[in-house]
């Protein structure tokens, strides 16, 4: 990194191998290093800047060993402050002990050593830049006292430092403000969101130092950042002004004043608009029964044409806040309103929660429809054979079904991580209040199919990563299984589940610790039922990256796979059901790459070793007969991939395969084949590699594989067919290439419904051409296209 390398060589021209420099320091130079001590760039998902700050107290701490203090004098307070905040506000562990205390005792100078300068700041122990400017120079204010409470190990923890040492030094005036401003400035916008909280903590328990500062400096100051653009300023700006707002709070009601007393009238009611929209949201109900109402419930006519189209109109915003608002209105309407234009707002609303394009990252708006149908269905209530445009009623109850389902699928991703997890939340919440309602009053409306999916699609949302989401699904779940005012109709495999899940057992399981929860969620396994979607979850969560999840719920399905062993029949369901999860997510990586990792654990464990004594299909290298012929084919082709690291990552899998298993060469041939796996450059032109890989064929006894022939390449060989279709080509030629790709299948320009003994080109020579050359009518459709585009 260019920053960390220019800092590091500001300290080594201050300290030679002497230990001492003859030049003055400048302020230029001090400037750099204190601005660099706060440098932080997010790229991506990380930060690049902890090399920089680390360096920078580097250069702190060779000021202390190459300068006299009456050198340093004039820029005393500003390093003594920026090193404080860099030893309890940094975010990296080892820029704060870098700024702070090294492994000596505090105010005794570690002497230097051969070689010491050479050291990588962090890894050096002389780099507790604050110890030794206090040690050397004992110019910093209360030096002592900060060594002693911010030692090398109390900084260790970042929320020892934000909440506790902050405090202790804050109590000394030099660092108090300069401490303040820069959580304002540096800490409350910063990308990583525990830093921002922390910061509002510390915020909160700084407050009492300097209560008036705080009043009329940082709070208006805050005030105007939660209008900021960036979401991450605003976050942290809204937190800090709530932490300051309870904290003064606390102070003036110890001395029974008015928390007015430190804010003005102004700061409040800037304070009261930052839950403006929440506000709006929970006050229009209110509204429209006292205003919009007239005798026995009826409504005025005008309010009710203009209001809820213009809501309605709102929905197709291109901005995202804007449909979460005017969603959010329409599931706070009462029922007078709603009434006589519930098909119309159900059908605005079920197009917020659809996903297009153009609005895919709109998360947040499909959420907030979703909790909207929801509410809209507990104001109107339910009437099996109401009128759809007043009531829920069988008419208009599978819409909802419908749009509640399909968002269960939705698994969007951005920068922000996986937000299609807040749609699916809202979604289950919203299943949940719909299906309970009606178990209260129509429980006939309440379809088997539905039941049944519902269930199954909770069940699979219990079984994945997402702590969180998790134990919201299990939630879910459990309050339908054990509902009993009355039971909810037709859930599948009651008895068993009631069986699995007692009521008295779970009530005290904690469905976040992945510990507790996968083991009772793959006794799902057994019910044929939920086998398919547990185990779509189980592919996620197995094949995933966060090792405690990968480690309970890769046991838990062990312990399935070991109960099965024997139940011939059981396992051979098992394995169709995950044959069928495959098919099914063949071009869905999220699911495909999980589930082949799964498969990865499962085959490495022995879970499949029963069939390889019935000889059935398994689909590894491990089993005999045609399977591994077909498995070492498809490598080999691999071998001879256009793409060079596909071609490197075969190679090196088939050295550990044959490795692994060594009944797949014969001893003879063993030193040639891992010769050729590991001594070839499989980066290399692809003849080359072709042909070490044909060598590899012959010497395992495969098939070599063969390059397909295209179609057009037996136009461009027999010249008779060439000039017979190129007399009618002339004319495709005058069609652009944007119209014939357009064209589905081609059938609608050229006008045809072929068969056997009919050209597309209506060309005489199709009967040859199939009998001789092996073409279909289809293949002479594609040659005419690929020929008139260019191809």
């Amino acid at each position: 990194m260019p920053g960390y390398g220019a800092v590091v060589l500001c300290a080594h021209p201050i300290i030679g191998k002497s230990g001492v420099h003859g030049t003055v320091c400048t302020p230029m130079v001090v400037t750099v290093i204190l601005k660099a001590l706060t440098y932080d760039e997010k790229r991506g998902a990380c930060s690049v800047g902890a090399n920089v700050r680390d360096a920078a107290c580097y250069v702190c701490w060779a000021f202390a060993r190459a300068y006299e203090p009456q050198e340093l004098t004039p820029f005393v307070t500003a390093i003594s402050r920026a090193l404080v905040i860099a030893a309890i506000f940094d975010r990296n562990v080892n820029c704060r002990r870098a700024a702070s205390v090294g492994l000596c005792p505090p105010g005794k100078p570690i002497p230097l050593g051969k070689g010491d300068q050479k050291k990588e700041p962090s890894k050096a122990v002389t780099t507790a830049a604050f110890q030794e400017n206090v040690g050397r120079q004992g110019t910093f204010p209360h030096g002592i006292d900060i060594l002693t409470t911010a030692d090398y190990f109390a900084v260790g923890n970042i929320s020892n430092c934000f909440l506790v040492i902050s405090v202790f030094i804050a109590g000394f005036q030099e660092y108090t403000k300069p401490m303040i401003d820069h959580l304002v400035s540096m800490k409350i916008n910063h990308w990583d969101g525990a830093i921002r909280e922390l910061s509002a903590k510390a915020l909160h328990n700084l407050t009492p130092q300097v209560p008036e500062y705080m009043a009329s400096h940082v709070f208006p100051a805050l005030l105007l950042m939660t209008l900021s653009s960036d979401l991450h300023t605003r976050h942290g700006a809204i937190l800090s002004c709530a932490e300051i707002t309870y904290a003064l709070y606390k102070l003036v009601s110890q001395s029974n004043r008015p928390v007015t007393d430190y804010l003005d009238e102004k700061a409040v009611q800037s304070l009261k608009q930052i839950h403006q929209q929440e506000a709006a949201v929970s006050a229009l109900a209110a509204l429209c029964n006292e205003y919009y109402m007239k005798e026995a419930g009826e409504t005025d006519v005008t309010i009710e044409r203009e209001l809820i189209p213009q809501y309605l109109a709102e929905l197709q915003s291109p901005e995202e806040m804007t449909r979460c608002g005017f969603s959010s209105a329409l599931g706070a309407l009462p029922g007078f309103l709603l009434r006589g234009h519930l098909q119309q707002v159900l059908t605005g609303l079920r197009t917020v929660t659809r996903t297009s394009p153009k609005d895919v990252s709109f998360a947040e708006a499909r959420r907030d429809g979703l909790k909207a149908i929801s509410r809209v269905c507990q104001t109107v209530g339910v009437k099996a054979e109401g009128p759809p445009d007043e009531v829920m009623c069988r008419e208009n109850i599978s819409e909802v079904y419908t749009a509640l389902l399909d968002c269960m699928n939705d698994y969007t991703t951005d920068s922000r991580g996986d937000v299609g997890a807040w749609v699916r939340e809202a979604a289950m919440t919203s299943l949940m209040d719909l299906i309970l309602l009606l178990a209260r009053t129509e429980p006939q409306l309440i379809e088997a199919h539905i039941c049944e999916r519902v269930m199954c699609c909770v069940a699979q949302q219990a079984s994945e990563k997402i702590d969180r989401f998790r134990a919201h699904a299990a939630q879910v779940f459990l309050t339908l299984l054990h509902f009993d005012s009355p039971p909810i109709p037709h859930v599948p495999h009651r008895r068993e589940l009631e069986s699995l899940f007692p009521r008295s057992d779970v009530a005290s399981v904690n469905w976040n610790a992945p510990s507790q929860a996968f083991p009772l969620i793959t006794q799902l396994l057994e019910l044929p039922t939920y086998r398919y979607h547990v185990l779509l979850g189980l592919a996620v969560s197995v094949g995933g990256l966060t090792a405690s999840t990968v480690r309970y719920s890769t046991q838990s399905l062990f312990e399935y796979m070991k109960r099965i062993q024997k139940d011939a029949q059981l396992l051979e369901s098992f394995s169709g059901t995950l044959l069928k999860v495959f098919e099914d997510n063949l071009l869905n990586d999220r699911v495909s790459v999980s589930l082949l990792k799964m498969l990865d654990q499962l085959l490495s464990n022995g879970c499949f070793d029963i069939f390889t004594a019935e000889e059935k299909l398994c689909g590894m290298v491990q089993f005999n007969g045609d399977v591994r012929q077909k498995v070492l084919l498809q490598l080999f082709i691999l071998l001879g991939h256009p793409f060079p690291v596909i071609r490197k990552a075969t190679a090196s899998q088939l050295y550990e395969m044959v490795l692994t298993y060594s009944d797949l060469v014969d001893a003879g041939m063993l030193d040639e084949v891992m010769s050729v796996l590991s001594d070839t450059a499989w980066d290399a032109e692809l003849p080359v590699v072709r042909g070490q890989r044909n060598h590899l064929c012959d010497l395992l006894g495969v098939p070599r594989p063969q390059l397909a022939t295209k179609v057009t390449s037996i136009l461009r060989i027999h010249g008779a067919c060439a000039v017979c279709c190129s007399e009618r080509l002339s004319k495709v030629n005058r069609v652009s290439q944007s119209v014939l790709l357009s064209l589905p299948g081609c059938t609608s320009y050229w006008g045809l419904c072929f068969s056997e003994d009919t050209c597309p080109l209506r060309l005489p020579c199709l009967p040859g051409l199939l009998s001789h050359w092996g073409l279909s009518p289809l293949d002479c459709l594609c040659l005419a296209v690929e020929a008139a585009v260019g191809c």
